[in-house]
C-alpha cells in the first residue's frame, strides 16, 4: 500500500506543480506531511534544506528521500519515477502543442495567470515553516536567522548552499547550548 501511495502522492504533487520545483514543493508538503504523514513538519523543512544545498532539482531529491525512507530503495525508485516520468512525457508533448501555439493570447494569459497561484503556494509555505520554526527554537532566534539569510543571499550575493550549510553548523554547533531545542 505504501508503494501505491508513493507513486499516487508524488504524482499527484509534480503532475499539479506547473513551474517546476518550488512550486511542487507546497503540494510535496502536503502530500508526505499532510495527507500522509510520512514525515513531520520540521523533518520536511530539513529535508528541504539539505535538498537545497546539494546539486540538481529539488523535487527529485526530496521524493528520493522520502521514498526509501517509506520504502527502501523500491520506494525511492518508484517516487523518482512518479516524479520525473510524467513531467518528462508532459514536457515532450506540451512543448509541441506550446510552440505550435506561442503567440495565442490564451496561451500567454494561461502561463501569466497561474503565477500569483504559484506565489501564493510558497508564501502559505514559508509560513508553515517558519510557524515551525518559531515553535522549535523560539521568535527571536528565528528572526535572527532568517535576517542573517536574507542578508547573506540578497546583500552579500553568498550562495544559498553556502547558507544552509552555515544554518546547520549553526544549529548543531550554537542552538544546543542555548536550552531552546
Amino acid at each position: 500500500m505504501d508503494w501505491i501511495n508513493l507513486i499516487i502522492g508524488f504524482f499527484i504533487a509534480n503532475v499539479l506543480g506547473y513551474g517546476g520545483g518550488p512550486a511542487s514543493i507546497p503540494l510535496m508538503y502536503r502530500e508526505i506531511v499532510t495527507n500522509h504523514e510520512w514525515t513531520t513538519s520540521t523533518e520536511f523543512s530539513n529535508i528541504l534544506a539539505l535538498g537545497n544545498a546539494l546539486p540538481g532539482p529539488i523535487a527529485t531529491k526530496i521524493a528520493a528521500f522520502v521514498g526509501y525512507d517509506v520504502a527502501g530503495w523500491g520506494g525511492a525508485l518508484l517516487a523518482l519515477a512518479a516524479t520525473v516520468v510524467p513531467s518528462a512525457v508532459a514536457l515532450i508533448l506540451l512543448l509541441k502543442v506550446l510552440q505550435k501555439h506561442r503567440q495565442s493570447p490564451v496561451v500567454k494569459g494561461m502561463t501569466l495567470l497561474v503565477q500569483p497561484v504559484i506565489a501564493i503556494m510558497m508564501l502559505l509555505l514559508t509560513w508553515q515553516m517558519a510557524e515551525s520554526s518559531v515553535e522549535s527554537i523560539g521568535l527571536i532566534q528565528s528572526l535572527i536567522i532568517a535576517a542573517v539569510a536574507f542578508w547573506a543571499i540578497q546583500f552579500r550575493k553568498i550562495h544559498p548552499a553556502i547558507v544552509i550549510v552555515a544554518a546547520f553548523i549553526y544549529g548543531g554547533l550554537v542552538i544546543p547550548h542555548l536550552n531552546v531545542v
